[in-house]
């Protein structure tokens, strides 16, 4: 009998939440898994998928304030939207059958939207393991106790949950410290270290750079901030430092706005770019290999920004949203720590920082290659080795 592994992707704005569950069930198809992601991502088909892995879409909804989300595409009321995605998150899995359950990120989904499943699951297929995957860090500690008191996630974790995949190093950042993780859950903790992304090989670089012009020994830089729906300050940022400051160092540059930004926002960057002769693109499928020909690459620091830049070994000045979650911040503090990247706070984003930033990497990038080099990425390889142990 095949193994079947269903997987919730928790999709309400952005790219991050669909491009880890991807490169997770890349890797788990590799063991004879069929597997189905749940997702809401309004751009889950423009992804190449691997054989045996495929996708269920929910609708849409995206995130008006911490606590109150909008369909994203239908003009239905809220409660409809998120009922419509209770039932075919719960059906797919009475259908599917899965031998595993991975849930991203939110305990009990949008809105609880996951909980009648992991309850079924729990009294009509016990065979089925259930496994919540959290990101390395999710918020300020004190922000996090409170979510899960007050959405009794505690208690959750404790009895619908077999295990709980935490997708960073426990050295870095330590949420069973941090949270106040009651002892029997963090019993259920795995820390499978940070997931590894695809390297292309330096044919598929030296093509991007070929494409955009950039010529043998030119320092190429780009600018990308995942789904780019709140990554305009930072693109505004860097076209401020072209426009405004003297003395530039030699370099081709490529904006990546992002598929969320919204478009008159993205058509004024371009537009302003044009004038610099800097090309945009709104959305790069195959961005792994944009990032493979870059020297250095400015980004906010998402997780899987991250991911990608330390498995491509790429130098990188990283400016963090700090709203409204601190997340990405305290991702660059521990990183900037550990000397893998560089990153400025976003009250002190100025087209001179960054500029004197710019400079100061572009003269040392082999220091920042070789930190990366060093630094272990073994998210795939620890879950595979957890999925052969549920398979026996």
């Amino acid at each position: 009998m095949p193994y079947n592994i269903l997987m919730y992707s928790h999709d309400t704005y952005g790219l991050g939440h669909i491009r880890r569950s991807m490169a997770i069930a890349g890797q788990l198809c590799r063991d004879g898994a069929n597997i189905i992601i749940l997702t809401g991502s309004p751009i889950v088909g423009r992804f190449p998928f691997p054989e045996r892995v495929d996708f269920v879409r929910i609708p849409g909804m995206i995130k008006k304030t911490n606590r109150e989300y909008l369909p994203l595409s239908i003009k239905i009321d809220p409660t409809q939207a998120l009922e419509i995605r209770k039932n075919i998150i719960l059906a797919t899995a009475r259908t599917f059958q899965p031998d595993l359950f991975i849930v991203d990120k939110e305990p009990l989904g949008l809105k609880k939207e996951v909980l009648p499943t992991l309850e079924w699951l729990r009294s009509s297929l016990p065979g089925c393991r259930s496994v919540l995957g959290l990101r390395d860090i999710m918020d300020e500690a004190a922000e996090v106790r409170r979510d899960w008191t007050h959405k009794g996630i505690y208690d959750c974790l404790d009895t619908l949950y077999d295990e709980i995949w935490v997708y960073g190093n426990q050295e870095m950042y330590d949420p069973v410290r941090e949270y106040k993780v009651p002892p029997a859950t963090a019993e259920k903790m795995v820390f499978t270290g940070y997931i590894p992304r695809r390297t292309p090989g330096p044919e598929a670089a030296a093509k991007v750079r070929r494409d955009y012009g950039v010529a043998e020994g030119e320092p190429f830089i780009v600018v990308t901030t995942g789904g780019g729906g709140d990554g305009c300050e930072v693109m505004h940022a860097f076209l401020r430092m072209i426009e405004t400051c003297d003395d530039l160092p030699a370099f081709k540059s490529l904006l990546v706005t992002g598929p969320f930004m919204p478009k008159d926002k993205r058509g004024q960057l371009a537009r302003r770019a044009r004038a610099h002769r800097i090309p945009t693109q709104p959305f790069c499928p195959h961005l792994e290999e944009v990032l493979a020909a870059a020297d250095l690459v400015i980004s906010m620091g998402g997780y899987n920004t991250m991911c990608e830049l330390l498995s491509q070994q790429k130098p990188s000045i990283i400016i963090p949203r700090e709203t409204p979650r601190k997340e990405q911040l305290l991702r660059a503090e521990a990183f900037a720590r550990r000397g893998l990247i560089e990153f400025i706070p976003w009250a002190a984003l100025t087209p001179e920082a960054l500029l004197h930033a710019v400079r100061a990497m572009l003269g040392d990038l082999a220091r920042y290659r070789r930190a990366m080099r060093d630094f272990p990425l073994t998210g795939l390889d620890t879950m595979r080795r957890r999925l052969r142990e549920f398979q026996k």
